[in-house]
């Protein structure tokens, strides 16, 4: 019986030793907190990326000024509140410039108002494109970011550039790094799913995190991921690491760890 009582006793050191500890409600309400403001951060950059779907990807071996036409002909088809121009920067750039109305233009599932500008740059064989989507706010919201492509030659991938005050947080900015590859089979941007890999920064009065997204998969317009990992480093050292899985994603769930506790599933955040 003393021996059973011992071992009984040992229990707690040992799940402690193993790192087994499951979190408080407090840890964790400050975890999902962490979260929600780095999947917001994400979100102004998933959005962006979806923004570049508005205009075709350029295909290689055009011209590049068939092209801009093209393309500025295909948006006014497909978006009847926008106001398209298009202008000849230098001997080697085009733009296309975009105008949404105020009070309700709808584009790749969002509300849009405000200007874009859409630089094309290069040839037939290698081409890239950087958008200043700054002015633009998109479900009320300022955008806050720069974006672009490169295609053709070795590699397809699109690149966002998203900083600026952090929605609905006072006192808190975002910083977000991004980038999507082409995946075979799937266009580069404009199909009704993207993937994002990045790195980037959360700050408040209290410090500086680290945010690290990892095959961050949304659907078109969707509000949070369905699969991927979002990991914050805290400025005090702590680490919370978010796993989103079509599973979970469907029962509105995903999973924490935080430090090295075990994974609780809690309510996903939006």
């Amino acid at each position: 019986m003393m021996r059973r009582a011992s071992l009984l006793a040992l229990l707690p050191l040992l799940a402690s030793a193993c790192g087994g500890q499951e979190p408080t409600k407090a840890e964790i309400d400050a975890a999902r907190a962490r979260v929600e403001q780095a999947v917001r951060a994400a979100t102004q950059a998933r959005s962006a990326l979806e923004l570049l779907g508005v205009l075709p990807v350029y295909e290689c071996g055009e011209p590049r000024r068939t092209f801009v036409g093209r393309a500025s002909e295909s948006v006014q088809a497909q978006v009847a509140c926008v106001t398209v121009t298009t202008e000849t920067v230098d001997a080697t750039t085009d733009a296309v410039v975009l105008a949404f109305s105020e009070g309700g233009c709808s584009a790749r599932g969002h509300d849009i108002s405000g200007p874009a500008s859409f630089h094309y740059s290069g040839g037939e064989e290698r081409m890239a494109l950087s958008a200043d989507l700054q002015e633009l706010k998109v479900d009320g919201k300022a955008l806050q970011a720069l974006v672009g492509y490169g295609t053709c030659g070795d590699e397809s991938s699109a690149w966002v550039r998203a900083e600026g005050a952090l929605p609905g947080q006072d006192g808190h900015t975002f910083r977000v790094d991004g980038r999507v590859a082409k995946r075979d089979g799937l266009p580069l941007i404009g199909g009704t799913e993207l993937r994002l890999d990045g790195t980037g920064a959360l700050s408040s009065p209290a410090g500086t995190d680290t945010l690290t997204l990892t095959g961050v998969l949304y659907e078109l317009g969707g509000l949070a991921p369905k699969e991927g990992e979002v990991l914050v480093e805290s400025a005090e050292g702590g680490r919370v690491k978010a796993t989103f899985r079509p599973g979970l994603w469907r029962a509105g769930k995903m999973e924490l760890v935080i430090d090295d506790g075990e994974p609780v599933t809690v309510p996903i955040v939006h």
